[in-house]
């Protein structure tokens, strides 16, 4: 099998950044891209990409000498550097156009056994590859990394009717040795497969406390650990991630995702983080967003009023379950609680089971997904 000598990233974001700092600390050459800046200072996009790298906590690199093994450029100046590259990893905003163009842009440059491949989180590779030669076709596929990536295990792989299995095998060989990933593969559809359950997960969460009335406190009590889920809780976690973020999120989804599906029953507009996101309130990033701290104390939203409260306690009886996996537990509790319990369990079952044999054969693979790159303690079919 050909060895991964030479890797391009394109788009020094976030994610860009994170993917080009994996493999410099594998210890393959690196270039990573991005648009160019004013004259006088056309690799600044890079650059900045660059500095995220240095100053990232926790450290994106292995040791601070791997940063040296990373070069800069523009896709403008210099998109001839891919033309020695083993595996080029387009990272750049999530827009068809702007995807596109850079691939017929790359089409001079690209040696005859290039891999290339997207980060795309929500475009369907048929879309991505539309027009492109026959030869490029087979040699493109979809890696969809999870942030931060030097920490998120997870890599959704994802093949197309025309991706050659060579290609496939050499990038998921890379990603398995050198970059420590779980490869999780998924059929072209949209979301794939770890936001697909993760954000309905979360939003079947708001969406059963807002129905039912639990305060927010008790709801993320429910939806942690003993669910078999990270102990923030959907409402802190909308929280830490960003409502405006989560808000285009979902909306995303929504537009990628058929009529029919599930999802846009929990995923409906939703009125008052809409309200919240109107007022400034977008989450721990700025004032608050669920929670908040006001004048000093530590408040949270009444889902039924849409007031400020003062934070409380969860409910004894949901304290007294603890953090060990206890589904079980859960839906015995009375009331609301154990009401809420089981209806988001039914939904995250019921949902992740519908997806079998349309984006994986396997529910393992869900599990897996569920666990490298959400966190999750046990998958949903563990739960069982």
């Amino acid at each position: 099998m050909q060895i991964i000598e030479k890797v391009v990233v394109i788009g020094a974001g976030t994610m860009g950044s994170g993917i080009a700092a994996a493999a410099a600390s594998a210890g393959q050459t690196v270039v990573l891209l991005d648009i160019a800046g004013p004259e006088g200072a056309r690799n600044a996009p890079a650059e900045r990409g660059l500095e995220r790298i240095r100053q990232s906590n926790p450290p994106l690199l292995l040791t601070e000498n791997d940063i040296n093994r990373i070069s800069l450029g523009n896709v403008e100046d210099d998109l001839a550097m891919i033309a020695d590259a083993d595996w080029i990893v387009e990272a750049v905003v999530e827009r068809l156009p702007v995807k596109q163009a850079l691939y017929r842009a790359m089409l001079p440059h690209l040696k005859a056994d290039a891999i290339i491949s997207s980060n795309t989180s929500t475009i369907p590779l048929a879309l991505l590859t539309e027009g492109l030669p026959q030869d490029v076709r087979k040699r493109f596929c979809i890696t969809h990394f999870f942030n931060p990536v030097r920490y998120m295990r997870l890599l959704e792989l994802v093949q197309g009717p025309e991706t050659s299995d060579e290609v496939i095998a050499r990038v998921g060989d890379y990603c398995d040795r050198l970059l420590g990933k779980g490869l999780v593969h998924c059929a072209d559809t949209p979301g794939f497969l770890g936001n697909r359950v993760g954000v309905f997960a979360m939003q079947a969460a708001i969406h059963e406390a807002v129905a039912l009335g639990l305060p927010i406190e008790d709801a993320d009590a429910i939806f942690g650990r003993p669910l078999g889920i990270p102990k923030t809780g959907a409402f802190a976690l909308y929280d830490l991630i960003g409502l405006d973020l989560m808000a285009d999120v979902v909306r995303s989804l929504r537009s990628i995702l058929p009529d029919s599906d599930p999802f846009h029953e929990v995923g409906a507009e939703n009125a008052l983080i809409n309200s919240q996101i109107e007022k400034g309130f977008n989450g721990n990033k700025g004032k608050g967003g669920f929670y908040a701290r006001i004048d000093g104390k530590q408040m949270a939203l009444d889902l039924e009023s849409g007031a400020w409260r003062p934070r409380q306690q969860s409910a004894k009886e949901i304290v007294a379950v603890g953090e060990a996996v206890d589904p079980a537990a859960l839906i015995a509790l009375p009331g609301k609680a154990g009401q809420f319990a089981w209806n988001v369990l039914a939904r995250v079952l019921t949902y992740s089971a519908g997806l079998i044999g349309e984006v994986t054969d396997s529910p393992q693979d869900i599990d897996d997904a569920m666990k490298l790159g959400y966190n999750w303690i046990e998958g949903p079919f563990e739960l069982l």
